[in-house]
Order: structure tokens, then C-alpha cells, then sequence
């Protein structure tokens, strides 16, 4: 294998592992996962009207991140994320430190809440302060994971296999739109790599790679300068993955051979997923920016 096709191929491949291994983690997720974490409320998860307010908060956050970059407050949208990112891995660690702890995820002791709580704040905190003072690609990834593995585990728990399809279906015409129309997602994405923010995957080319000297994207586009890294949305994993998540959690769990059909499904949709991460990497290849979620959530429901 050359050198050039071997740069190629492990960045590839480390990405497909991250996609997989954090959808199998939050499907493992949602089995301690509190009834309080669902976002909709018990018995809310099949409203069809869900997929709908997801989308207008998506894209009044969009609207308001391109905004304050349009008037280069660059700082007030690192303050924005990184406050939203601490407080997603509170959530995020909140459960495990319970299960440590042999406490009820639902009914938790007033002693054992605290020190759940405690220690996730600490752990968040440890995370912020390192993306502040040194975010390099790993400790971009590594945030960027935690919070991929709990946001998609609580969408999927919060949301049933119909309202999933149709929010999948939405965004991925969505999606479509802003990088190959409007463009505005390119944008977006330019402005969390100018701040190192951990709502991406980088994955390094060469062993020497420093994201925090990272070129904007756009410039390296125009140029036609080959990227030393790859970078995939937070997004391009939690919206498939959550589909995922859901058909594990709410389909029947009727025997199916020695597993339950729920996890058989689950399990299909996850490779149909894969199907689609593999089209969208040989466009990828080409070295222009790709929506994702076309191809991924075709694969997903597909799947």
C-alpha cells in the first residue's frame, strides 16, 4: 500500500470505528438512562409534532451562530457552545456516576444525586478549561465523543422509530440545502474549526497534524490545497445513530433466536447506516464538502 493511499484509507477507517462504536455505546446508553431524560415527556415519544420543534430550534440556533459571525463575535459564540457542551456532559456523565454508585437511575438517594451530580460538574468543567487553553484534535475528539455517544442516546430514547423518520427525512433535505445550495453550512463549519469547538471529529491525516493550527476550510477549498484532516459533524452521527437508538428502545423485544428482534432491527439499521458512510466517504475522497445526512439517514431508514 503507498504512503498516499495509506493516509487515506486510516483516517477513513478510524472514523467508520467512531461512527459504530458510539452508536453501540448509546444503544448500551439508554439502559440506565433516567425516565426524566426523555425530552418529550413519558408517553410523548410517537408524536409526530416533535420532529417539527426539533427543527425550529435547529435552525434558530444555526440563525443566531451565523449571526454574531457575520458581526465577528466570535468570542460570544465560544461562550454559547462551550456552555451548552458543559452542561450536555453533565447529563452525559450524570447516569454512569449513579450506576457506580448502585444507585436507582429514577429514584436516586438525596446523598447519591449529589455526588453524581458533583462529579460531573467537575468532569465538565476539567473538559471546558482543556478546549479552552489547549484544544488540540484530541481533546476535541474525545469531548466530542461523550457528547455524541449522550445526545444520541437521549434523542433516540426520547423520540420513537415514526418521528425519527420523519425528522431524519427533514434533515437530510435540510442538510442537502446548506452545503450545496445556500452554503451556509460550510460557513458554520468554518466558524467551529476558527474556534476549536468540539461539535466535530478531526481526524489527522499525518502523525504531526495540530488542529490548533488548522487553516479555515474555506480557504482551503478555493485553493484547492489538499486538507490534512478529515472532519465529520457531531450531527452526522447523532441523527442516524439515534434511529438506531430508537428502533433498540421501542421496537418489541420478542425473541428472535437467541436475541431480541428489537436489537436485530436496531443492529440493520446501523449497517444500513454504514452503507451510507461508505458512499458518502468515496465523495468524500474527492476533496469537496459532502452533506451527510443524505446518504447516512437513506442508509439508516433503509436499514
Amino acid at each position: 500500500m503507498s504512503k498516499e493511499h495509506e493516509s487515506a484509507v486510516k483516517p477513513v477507517l478510524s472514523m467508520a470505528a467512531m461512527f459504530v462504536v458510539t452508536i453501540l455505546i448509546a444503544m448500551a446508553t439508554t439502559t440506565i438512562l433516567p425516565k426524566q431524560y426523555k425530552v418529550f415527556g413519558e408517553g410523548g415519544e410517537n408524536n409526530v409534532v416533535n420532529p417539527l420543534i426539533y427543527i425550529v430550534i435547529i435552525l434558530v440556533f444555526t440563525g443566531v451562530i451565523l449571526l454574531f459571525a457575520k458581526y465577528n463575535l466570535e468570542k460570544l459564540i465560544t461562550f454559547i457552545i462551550l456552555g451548552s457542551v458543559s452542561i450536555s456532559i453533565v447529563y452525559v456523565f450524570y447516569p454512569p456516576f449513579l450506576l457506580l454508585l448502585g444507585e436507582s437511575a429514577d429514584n436516586p438517594s438525596g446523598m447519591g444525586a449529589l455526588i453524581a451530580v458533583s462529579a460531573s460538574i467537575f468532569i465538565a468543567y476539567t473538559m471546558t478549561i482543556l478546549l479552552l487553553v489547549y484544544p488540540e484534535w484530541y481533546i476535541v475528539d474525545t469531548t466530542g465523543l461523550f457528547l455524541a455517544i449522550g445526545i444520541t442516546a437521549i434523542l433516540g430514547f426520547s423520540m420513537g422509530v415514526l418521528p425519527l423518520f420523519i425528522l431524519l427525512m427533514i434533515l437530510a433535505v435540510y442538510d442537502a440545502i446548506s452545503v450545496y445550495k445556500t452554503k451556509h453550512m460550510v460557513a458554520l463549519a468554518d466558524n467551529v474549526v476558527e474556534a476549536r469547538l468540539p461539535i466535530l471529529l478531526v481526524v489527522p491525516k499525518e502523525r504531526d497534524y495540530s488542529f490548533m493550527e488548522q487553516k479555515p476550510l474555506q480557504e482551503q477549498i478555493d485553493s484547492g490545497e489538499e486538507r490534512e484532516a478529515m472532519f465529520m459533524g457531531l450531527g452526522d452521527i447523532i441523527i442516524p445513530g439515534s434511529l438506531t437508538v430508537s428502533a433498540f428502545v421501542y421496537l418489541p423485544t420478542t425473541a428472535f433466536g437467541p436475541v431480541g428482534a428489537n436489537l436485530i432491527v436496531a443492529l440493520g439499521t446501523l449497517v444500513g447506516a454504514m452503507f451510507g458512510f461508505t458512499a458518502l466517504m468515496y465523495f468524500v475522497q474527492k476533496g469537496k464538502p459532502q452533506a451527510g445526512l443524505p446518504l447516512l439517514n437513506t442508509g439508516a431508514i433503509l436499514g
